[in-house]
């Protein structure tokens, strides 16, 4: 296993340059610059003055020799400085993770608490009306667009009942209440966007849970349990799930990405000041060195997803630990 490890470890190192290089070329691609972005509004911004900040920027160099200079810099965990305020990338990164950990973790746990039992009940009881009834209602959640679910969401809850906040995640008077309406009012903030961000996730893990479920119940040995007289709550718990959850556990090692890079959208749409908002405005700014900052973070988070998938599989399957 430790030389299994050593080399997936290993191997990631050729996968992050190659990754990184692909993002840095594509983020140069579309049309405008950081120069162009910061000075389209001043009509006093002569043509010196523009070649001053691409200087300034770096960006008068070939593209290659760009991405070397920002690759020795991430070589010692430097991001570099945003090229809109002038501030580290690091620290603006590290403001607002906090809170897309919270959203994403919240969704997350709430995605797994409810989607797993779900899926296996449904699979258990094949055709019955709770299956039916389910499935309809995934299949609803597959194909509504979120997006437009959280407007309804905040125009229902927010604007015509008063019962929800609609942006944010806390109140502009949070300073004058005390602890427990402070946690109150978190947890109002929170209901919406971490409820709307957990259900294209409930819906789709649900059926993998339900088709995994339904594979593993016709097996043999599961025949064999239920003929010995071991009560169907041991069979499916007890021998059934633990199979089960191989092609689930793939899901949440690939779920890792999601909680740094966050939901652009609902970031937006919620006004968060998270890690998706922060992507979204530098991406519209061009603020190159906070966008590479943000996709290098959710590359090597992304590879370190498979491979905590893949040591799960060992850890619930002893025949694949033995075979690496």
């Amino acid at each position: 296993m430790f030389a299994y490890l050593t080399k997936r470890l290993l191997l990631m190192i050729p996968l992050i340059f190659g990754i990184t290089l692909i993002t840095f070329i594509v983020i140069h691609l579309p049309p405008g610059s950081p120069v162009e972005v910061q000075t389209e509004m001043s009509l006093k911004a002569s043509a010196q003055a523009k070649e001053n900040l691409k200087k300034f920027y770096g960006l008068d160099k070939p593209l290659h020799i760009q991405y070397i200079d920002w690759l020795k810099r991430i070589v010692t965990l430097d991001f570099g400085k945003s090229m809109v305020d002038g501030r580290k990338v690091w620290d603006k990164i590290l403001e607002t993770i906090p809170v897309t950990l919270i959203i994403e973790s919240l969704s997350l746990i709430l995605i797994f608490i409810i989607a797993i039992p779900l899926g296996v009940y449904s699979a258990t009881r094949q055709y019955s009306l709770f299956d039916k009834v389910s499935t309809v209602g995934v299949f609803i959640g597959f194909s509504m667009p979120e997006f437009w679910l959280a407007l309804l969401l905040m125009i229902l809850f927010g604007v015509q009942l008063g019962w929800l906040p609609i942006s944010g995640i806390q109140s502009i008077d949070i300073s004058e209440m005390n602890s427990i309406e402070r946690v109150l009012d978190w947890i109002k903030h929170l209901i919406l966007p971490v409820g709307i961000t957990a259900l294209g996730g409930l819906a789709s893990l649900s059926r993998y849970s339900r088709s995994s479920m339904l594979e593993v119940i016709r097996q043999d040995y599961i025949k064999t349990a239920y003929a010995k007289g071991l009560k169907e709550r041991d069979v499916v718990y007890k021998h059934a799930l633990k199979n089960a959850l191989l092609p689930i556990i793939t899901i949440l090692g690939l779920s890792l990405p999601g909680l740094i890079g966050g939901s652009v959208i609902f970031e937006q749409i919620f006004s968060i000041p998270g890690m998706g908002r922060l992507f979204f405005s530098s991406v519209m700014a061009r603020d190159y060195p906070t966008i590479m900052g943000i996709l290098t973070i959710g590359a090597i988070l992304t590879l370190i997803g498979n491979l905590v998938a893949d040591i799960s599989y060992a850890l619930v399957d002893p025949r694949i630990r033995f075979q690496k």
